[in-house]
């Protein structure tokens, strides 16, 4: 396992991205690039009560807010990753265990993967994993700046 799944019961918010980048790994801590807008965005919307940083990821979970991969055993760049190593069921086996209102797919790529669909929309889906409701929003890596829209992150805090 690159990193560590932050995990609780019944949290607000289970983030789950495609896998650690190897900034991540190397310093073992959640989206840690220096691009990466993840911390920044969590806090402009109010999810969080003050911009923490890639190594305080840990102190999520005062906020009810969880963090996973869809791949835990390789990293990198999501064309660089070993698809043999995504683990689906392993995700959907801690959304039932640990019960969130709503898992998170930081990206498309993470969702595609898992809801085993070649195409998906922003947004709230129709499918729920028990109890718990799907929701994806654009990617904040800065790989993906040109996807980068705030306003489906705000939508998702509406929610919350």
């Amino acid at each position: 396992m690159i990193l560590p799944d932050l995990l609780d019961y019944n949290l607000d918010i289970l983030f789950c991205g495609m896998a650690a980048s190897k900034k991540s790994k190397k310093v073992k801590a959640y989206y840690a690039g220096p691009g990466n807008k993840f911390w920044k965005i969590l806090y402009q919307i109010g999810l969080t009560n003050q911009e923490l940083e890639a190594h305080d990821f840990r102190d999520l979970l005062d906020s009810n807010i969880g963090l996973t991969d869809i791949c835990k055993r390789d990293y990198g760049n999501d064309n660089e990753l070993d698809v043999s190593k995504y683990d689906r069921n392993g995700l959907n086996l801690k959304i039932l265990k640990y019960n969130p209102r709503f898992v998170c797919f930081n990206g498309k790529n993470a969702a595609k993967v898992y809801l085993n669909k070649k195409k998906v929309d922003y947004g709230l889906q129709k499918e729920r994993v028990g109890e718990t409701k799907i929701f994806i929003c654009p990617s904040t890596s800065g790989a993906a700046n040109g996807f980068w829209n705030p306003d489906i992150w705000e939508h998702l805090k509406s929610f919350i």
